[in-house]
């Protein structure tokens, strides 16, 4: 309905410009027609005023007098018909005609008027048949116009529909796909050889899609392939490093290496939920307990708040993932303190640093861009994968900034039967 009422809409403009040309056709016809109409009645009515004052000349010279309606007193003809009597077009003819549309009580006459001797004679007929004639047609005329508008209109609006719902398609299928759902499709520009622009921007929607989704395919399969090969070599740092002995450079060594060794089995998680070889093992579970636990597994400072915690059926093990990877976020990015509460099924973990950047608040969180420059540095891994856990165990995973400021990620589990 909402998109029925749009005026901006291409259906409505479609009706709009059909709408101008049938009134611009209307009335060039209507111009037309009544100006050949009027210019016929004149020629109709001059012949026949002229024809009527011959036979009025001829009846006054064989009967001795004038007729009744025949003037021969130029006081009692228009100005402007003894005007051109004596100055109008075709000088020396005698003949001279006029309508006068201002008749008395809207009944115009036509004059006559022709010298007879030295003296001009003139006779009027009425015109008002003529007049009421000519005014009928211009009803008729506009009339059957606005009743051929009103048809047509609808029949425009009716007819625009269909290109009109396969652009909605269209513009669906690209929102969908800026969404992230590469997987969507048109299905108008398949198989669509010599058809409308419609079926070429479909067709250009549909292969874009195509090229997007083989590139983030190639490039999930080259993060996976990355992973895998330094999972081999980065095992055997970590025992060198084991090796090594105890000092300060060790401990450097130590630490970079555990550094790497975690962005390679982020690396490896982020290929498994790219690849969907992710399966949740769903039960109920006390949410309350599951969260408290992950917290004192990450061994950082939170302020953990339980508020009516219900049991959810959800994976614990991907339910700690997700809690550890977002205390952390807050640790690393965010302000102290940290606090967590749950709410029936809802863990909502919040810190009070600078807040989420914008493009994470628009876009989600992206692998490799931790956002603004004062969150802190990292490879931006942390809130993909917790995002990812989320989606594999049928949870709801949203990131906002609090009012008063802070960093906001609300976890929404299933409630269990």
């Amino acid at each position: 309905m909402r998109d029925l009422l749009n005026w901006r809409s291409l259906r409505w403009k479609t009706a709009l410009l059909v709408a101008v040309a049938c009134c611009a056709i209307a009335m060039t016809v209507g111009v037309l027609v009544h100006r050949s109409t009027l210019a016929r009645s004149m020629n109709d009515g001059g012949a026949k005023a002229t024809a009527e004052l011959e036979r009025a000349l001829a009846d006054a010279r064989r009967d001795g007098g004038f007729p009744q309606g025949l003037e021969t007193s130029p006081a009692a003809m228009p100005a402007e018909l003894l005007d051109r009597l004596h100055h109008g077009p075709g000088p020396g003819t005698g003949h001279a005609t006029w309508y006068d549309g201002d008749g008395p009580g809207d009944h115009p006459r036509m004059w006559a008027a022709r010298t007879d001797g030295d003296r001009p004679v003139a006779i009027a007929i009425d015109m008002t048949s003529d007049l009421l004639t000519r005014r009928a047609l211009d009803r008729h005329m506009w009339k059957y116009s606005v009743l051929a508008l009103g048809v047509v209109l609808p029949l425009t609006a009716l007819a625009a529909e269909l290109p009109h719902r396969r652009l909605r398609r269209v513009a669906r299928t690209a929102r969908r796909i800026a969404a992230g759902d590469l997987a969507a499709r048109t299905a108008d520009g398949r198989g669509g050889r010599g058809g409308d622009e419609i079926t070429e921007i479909s067709a250009t929607v549909d292969s874009m899609a195509d090229s997007l989704l083989g590139r983030l395919a190639a490039e999930q399969r080259f993060t996976a392939d990355v992973a895998h090969e330094l999972r081999t070599p980065l095992m055997g740092l970590v025992t060198a490093s084991g090796l090594l002995p105890e000092g300060e450079a060790t401990d450097l060594v130590r630490d970079r290496v555990g550094v790497l060794r975690i962005l390679v089995e982020d690396l490896l998680e982020i290929s498994r939920l790219d690849a969907g070889a992710e399966r949740a093992e769903l039960r109920p579970v006390p949410l309350a307990e599951v969260v408290e636990e992950s917290l004192t597994r990450t061994g950082m400072p939170a302020r953990f708040t339980p508020d009516g915690a219900a049991s959810a059926r959800t994976d614990p093990r991907r339910v700690d993932r997700i809690v550890a990877n977002l205390v952390l976020n807050a640790h690393r990015h965010g302000g102290a303190p940290v606090e967590v509460a749950v709410t029936g099924t809802t863990v909502t973990v919040r810190d009070h640093g600078p807040g989420f950047p914008r493009e994470l608040l628009a876009d989600g969180p992206q692998r490799f861009r931790t956002g603004a420059s004062e969150r802190g540095r990292g490879h931006g891994l942390g809130l993909t994968i917790a995002l990812g856990q989320a989606r594999v165990i049928g949870a709801a995973l949203s990131f906002a900034n609090a009012p008063d400021g802070g960093a906001v990620a609300t976890l929404r589990l299933p409630v269990a039967d």
